[in-house]
């Protein structure tokens, strides 16, 4: 069977797939990138090729073999590295509203110039590393209720400050893995017609699904992004199945 793999985006931990989680009827597991969660690291050293050994390393303690790997935001940076180190062991690779720059360039040169200067601005006002209420409300909450908001704000965390501006390779992309994008349609940090472009980057064929909710959709819409991962999953399930022996009379 087929175990889900969900590996969070910038500024949070794995407990922001907390509210998905009980709606998968598949296995799957939420990891924590370094720095974060139950894998303290100095964040000011932390690079993609570390989350992606993370990622590896939790699915190697988890004893997973057949994996369907889903990213969020700026795991969309994340996800090469971990199917080059995994390998065939991931069936399926899905992002999530990612941002997936081009080949050679950081998740900050895809970004309006204007709208990076404010987030910049956000990050920096607070002195904790983590974005102001009203920047996180325009960014992050466009779709959630109050009780929503606040618990997404109190799942927030500080992001490694190097990850941003680092360069991606995407030369991991280029193997037959199937992949999957869940098009964000109310997103405003990532809208969706530059998602469009950032699924040209993943390849592969990638199909697309829209999915009417905004960035943080495993808030706001939870039931729904767990239905579309549980038929990827399923799916892949199906496709590697090994076929029954039969005898015959």
């Amino acid at each position: 069977m087929a175990s889900i793999v969900l590996i969070h985006g910038g500024g949070f931990a794995a407990s922001c797939w907390d509210l998905l989680l009980p709606d998968l009827t598949m296995p799957a597991i939420a990891v924590d990138l370094p720095g974060r969660g139950v894998h303290p690291a100095d964040l000011g050293s932390v690079s993609f090729a570390d989350c992606a050994a993370s990622v590896a390393a939790d699915v190697d303690a988890a004893g997973l073999d057949d994996i369907v790997l889903v990213g969020h935001s700026m795991a969309g940076c994340t996800i090469p590295g971990v199917m080059k180190l995994l390998g065939d062991r991931v069936r399926h690779s899905v992002f999530v509203g990612c941002t997936v720059p081009d080949d050679g360039t950081s998740c900050l040169d895809m970004l309006d110039p204007g709208f990076r200067e404010r987030a910049t601005k956000a990050g920096s006002s607070s002195g904790s590393g983590l974005l102001g209420s009203d920047f996180a409300r325009t960014v992050f909450g466009n779709d959630l209720d109050d009780e929503q908001f606040a618990w997404c704000m109190a799942r927030m965390v500080p992001e490694a400050p190097g990850l941003p501006a680092e360069p991606v390779n995407l030369a991991p992309l280029r193997s037959p893995t199937p992949r999957t994008w869940i098009r964000t349609m109310r997103d405003v940090i990532v809208a969706p017609e530059q998602q469009l472009r950032f699924v040209g980057n993943v390849g592969g064929d990638c199909s697309v699904v829209d999915l009417d909710a905004a960035h943080m959709c495993m808030i706001s819409q939870p039931a729904a992004l767990a239905a579309a991962l549980d038929k990827i999953a399923a799916a892949e399930c199906g496709r590697h199945r090994k076929p029954v022996a039969r005898t015959g009379s």
